[in-house]
């Protein structure tokens, strides 16, 4: 694209995240399209791997501080970082700052830079870009809020601020809509009796809503949703809303065969 199509004049690093790379790469094109129709000129830098969460999560701070530094070496000269998962952006823009702390100054002066400028996409596209929204998506959905963009972020009203420009789209709330899934990243691999209890309790929450597609924004929570609702005979597609936002809403849902 040429510069005249870039008003904003600041250019935003795509971290694609691990899980949308390797799984759900529709998500990263999705948000990819978000960001550019919004003005903002796009770059995904090759570089980037993971932001270290599994590492941390599991107290492994030396091998999430070496993850932490590239990431910010990698992201340090863009205006914006977006990421499209709320538990990503949370360890960027929370956890880095407290993992880096002992680090030189002229590290933590970067880090707490990349932390400001690092933003959940949903966020971005209302506090920062105020997105346009022009998509179209004939169902009546829900929405489940992950507990890192919920808890950590405070992300509640900008995923349903963009849902209420999507022509078509009804939106029914789930009981309990801020509650766990159950996934929690390694939470499910080491306890995985109370993660699935937790998750039949929210997949039945979803269904009793009567929407035929769920909606979120953090790809681990959707998968671990999309798998319980298919080991319970639903039917409700399961889909990232970065991707009914983009206009990609017929997207084979996360768990399908794709075509």
């Amino acid at each position: 694209m040429s510069e005249s199509n870039f008003p904003n004049d600041k250019e935003v690093g795509l971290f694609a995240t691990c899980l949308v790379d390797m799984i759900r790469p529709e998500v990263g094109f999705a948000a990819a399209k978000l960001i550019e129709d919004a003005g903002f000129e796009l770059d995904v830098p090759p570089t980037q791997t993971c932001c270290g969460q599994p590492l941390y999560n599991n107290g492994d701070f030396e091998g999430a501080r070496k993850i932490a530094r590239k990431l910010i070496e990698t992201f340090a000269d863009y205006d914006y970082i977006v990421v499209p998962s709320g538990s990503c952006a949370a360890t960027i823009k929370l956890h880095f700052p407290e993992l880096l702390a002992e680090d030189p100054p002229d590290m933590r002066a970067k880090t707490y830079d990349v932390a400001e400028k690092t933003y959940e996409l949903t966020q971005f596209l209302t506090t920062v870009a105020n997105a346009n929204i022009s998509a179209e998506f004939q169902r009546n959905c829900t929405y489940h809020d992950s507990c890192a963009g919920f808890r950590e972020l405070g992300i509640r009203s900008s995923p349903r601020a963009l849902m209420s420009k999507v022509s078509g789209l009804s939106l029914t709330e789930c009981n309990d809509s801020t509650a766990c899934c159950g996934f929690g990243g390694t939470f499910c691999v080491k306890y995985p009796q109370i993660s699935v209890h937790i998750a039949t309790e929210k997949a039945r929450n979803i269904q009793q809503t009567g929407a035929g597609t769920l909606l979120g924004g953090d790809l681990g929570c959707l998968m671990n949703i999309a798998g319980t609702l298919s080991r319970q005979g639903s039917n409700i597609r399961v889909l990232h809303v970065a991707e009914v936002l983009a206009g990609c809403g017929d997207n084979p849902a996360i768990g399908h065969p794709q075509t």
